[in-house]
């Protein structure tokens, strides 16, 4: 069956908010996808529900590399990513085997102390700072922006008086005001040329980082070319940076709107680990479904025949509360196994630096649980409104 609704105003989340929008809530509730209009572009279905949303951004017959072939692309926002989150197989899937040799868990563990040690630096420089001037701390600022870029340059290799380019590259690049294109080309073009400099630099000079393991790489003698390499860094910089700085914030703030959760996790630490992947499920970081997907052929997904060339969106927030799969998904609960949930994507688009950002999270959560106990909002946040991913610009806190 195709859908009887006319199509819908789209996307559904706001930016003030972590919530999930009632109209998730309602598509999952009629039968079939859901009809779309986006801001730009064309009308588009839209799968919701956990089994739908596995089907389209696993299915190799929904293509995202279609999209950067075709006019009147649907969209949320005046710009669309490219790079290799925009590839299909077996472009992707050569490019993803190749990058999961250099991802190892041992690289990412080996970074733990790394993270480790910055969190208890940073909470040293606000309390320190508070002290000082008796005034809030920003948590934004002051402790989850600085943990992801330090990390990421960390794996890559960059120097640290680097560090800084790389935060105003990646704002850029995340920006969704069209007004600034031809700003963020520039800093597209910039990045892209620092980044070869790193690969001519780990070339002439190996290290033990995720920049040489890179370039060591191979299968069958086949190895990642230069411009591979630097889309995929690229990618690893905007998902690893913008993703963990929000979601840290993010937990923050629904831990703390729910004393018991931030009180059980002071009381039993061993549950951090679960409280992160039941997060992780229950925040809808995307501010809308960000990829579109169009068919190759005819596909049915649950009870929408999909015809051949139509555009599909998925969206991991509202699939991640699908009660089918998750019961009673407007609970936080930390005894749920949630390690299910799509918040890193499935399929051939999965993200390869998941386990990296699970690190991020465990590390940073539990320093702060461990450091700040009284941790507690000291006024209003201020929220982003022009970016892919919803969350925090400004969040006081005190202790």
């Amino acid at each position: 069956m195709t859908s009887a609704f006319a199509p819908v105003a789209y996307p559904f989340n706001g930016f003030t908010d972590l919530e999930l929008a009632e109209g998730y809530l309602d598509a999952q509730a009629r039968p079939g996808l859901t009809r779309i209009r986006m801001p730009f572009g064309e009308p588009a279905w839209l799968a919701t529900r956990y089994d739908e949303v596995r089907l389209v951004l696993s299915d190799k017959r929904f293509s995202r590399a279609e999209a950067t072939r075709r006019e009147n692309v649907p969209r949320a926002f005046a710009r669309i990513a490219g790079g290799i989150v925009m590839m299909d197989a077996p472009e992707l899937t050569r490019i993803r085997k190749l990058a999961m040799q250099a991802f190892t868990h041992r690289r990412v563990e080996q970074l733990r102390p790394h993270m480790r040690e910055l969190s208890h630096r940073l909470i040293d420089r606000m309390i320190e700072k508070r002290g000082l001037t008796g005034a809030p701390a920003d948590l934004v600022a002051d402790y989850a922006l600085p943990i992801p870029i330090s990390v990421i340059c960390e794996l890559l290799g960059v120097p640290m008086q680097d560090q800084e380019r790389f935060r105003v590259w990646n704002d850029s690049l995340l920006s969704t005001d069209a007004t600034a294109a031809e700003q963020t080309q520039r800093h597209l073009g910039e990045l892209a040329q620092y980044i070869l400099q790193l690969i001519a630099a780990r070339r002439s000079q190996p290290r033990d980082d995720l920049m040489t393991a890179l370039l060591e790489a191979h299968d069958q003698g086949d190895r990642l070319n230069e411009a591979e390499m630097v889309s995929l860094c690229i990618a690893i910089l905007v998902a690893g940076y913008e993703g963990t700085s929000s979601q840290i914030p993010n937990f923050v703030h629904t831990l703390l709107a729910r004393p018991q959760a931030w009180e059980r996790l002071q009381r039993e630490p061993e549950r951090l680990d679960a409280a992160i992947e039941e997060l992780l499920r229950f925040v809808p970081l995307a501010s809308a479904a960000m990829f579109v997907h169009y068919a190759t052929e005819d596909v049915q997904v649950g009870e929408t025949l999909v015809r051949q060339g139509e555009p599909v969106f998925a969206s991991i927030g509202a699939a991640n509360r699908d009660p089918e799969r998750f019961p009673l998904p407007e609970e936080l609960d930390f005894d749920r196994d949630a390690r299910a949930h799509y918040a890193f994507g499935c399929g051939m688009h999965a993200c390869v630096g998941a386990s990296l950002a699970r690190v991020e999270l465990q590390e940073s959560l539990r320093t702060l649980l461990e450091r700040l106990p009284g941790l507690r909002l000291a006024g209003p946040v201020e929220w982003k409104t022009q970016s892919f991913f919803r969350g925090m610009l400004m969040m006081p806190v005190l202790w």
